[in-house]
């Protein structure tokens, strides 16, 4: 892999996310279990991050980016803006429910309803513009300028990958390495930011639908490029492109990269509503699909870990 001309997020960064937001978001359990991969059973530690406020991981990079900006005198009145395929929404939602601001979000118009719901429950305005996460962007670009709002991004904005990483740091603590971590990839902002936390013997792996593969297709290429989606998980897993700072970060860093089908994906859906009683959406499946099906495996020395991201989801399929 190559690196961009992008700074990669640092440990240091991650560090000071994790003091800024520590009294803020959830400290995540833990969940030891065995996985099923059809050669018999595989330790794995579950991190819930599904736990977190909102009911998933975006909180902790969009607090940290919001407070920031708050402590720093650079929070203007119009609040914040974001576009999102819906979780980073609501981590912007939350955050500037904490920070006593108002949030406008863009979310496609294929945006889950139980997405929706959720933002509008927070105060956030909504707007549903287009059919895909570029749209959303490409319009609240233009709408940021207008209004002044300080614009947030998905994944790739140095606050909110350094947030996802604090993550890693959780594990660090809490979990006898090295450490085997599996988490699913969209624009790379959790898999960028969990790469700056790795110590020597510990590494990463992001998994993607092969159809939402642009992390995937980005290693072949050397570089990020666009990509087709078609995939169950495309409506959290929407990126048409890896992050530049995902790519700048896992550069050099003892990150891989493997993709897994759609049915692999609803499998390892189901298998967790089956065994554990735990719902997910389809993309944080993916990390596990990745597990189940066999792709990913711990070295004997090796703690595997899988990070549960994601559970703005209803009941359907299950």
């Amino acid at each position: 892999m190559s690196a961009s001309m992008v700074a990669a997020v640092t440990p240091d960064d991650v560090r000071a996310a994790q003091s800024r937001i520590a009294r803020t978001v959830r400290r995540t359990p833990l969940l030891r279990a065995e996985l099923d991969t059809g050669r018999g059973p595989v330790p794995v530690v579950f991190k819930l991050e599904f736990t977190q406020i909102g009911g998933c991981f975006k909180p902790r990079g969009s607090v940290n980016a919001v407070i920031r900006a708050r402590d720093e005198g650079r929070l203007p009145e119009a609040g914040v803006l974001v576009a999102s395929g819906g979780n980073a929404a609501i981590g912007a939602a939350w955050a500037a429910r904490l920070a006593g601001t108002g949030c406008t979000v863009v979310v496609p118009e294929s945006a889950p309803a139980v997405k929706v719901a959720a933002l509008r429950a927070l105060g956030a305005t909504v707007h549903l513009i287009g059919s895909r996460y570029q749209d959303a962007a490409d319009a609240a670009a233009g709408m940021a300028l207008e209004s002044g709002a300080l614009a947030l991004h998905a994944y790739d904005r140095p606050d909110i990958v350094a947030g996802a990483g604090t993550i890693g740091l959780e594990l660090v603590d809490d979990v006898d390495g090295p450490l085997t971590t599996v988490v699913c990839v969209g624009g790379g902002g959790l898999l960028g930011g969990m790469s700056a936390t790795l110590r020597p013997g510990d590494r990463l792996v992001g998994a993607e639908p092969v159809g939402a593969s642009c992390l995937h297709r980005a290693i072949a290429a050397g570089g990020p490029v666009d990509v087709d989606l078609d995939s169950v998980a495309a409506d959290s897993l929407g990126a048409t492109q890896v992050g530049e700072i995902c790519w700048a970060s896992i550069a050099g860093r003892a990150v891989d990269s493997v993709v897994v089908p759609d049915a692999a994906i609803i499998s390892a859906r189901t298998m967790l509503w089956e065994r554990f009683r735990i719902v997910v959406e389809h993309g944080t499946a993916t990390a596990v699909a990745a597990v189940t099906t066999g792709v990913v495996a711990a070295d004997d020395d090796s703690t595997l870990c899988v990070v549960l991201c994601g559970a703005n989801t209803g009941f359907t399929g299950l």
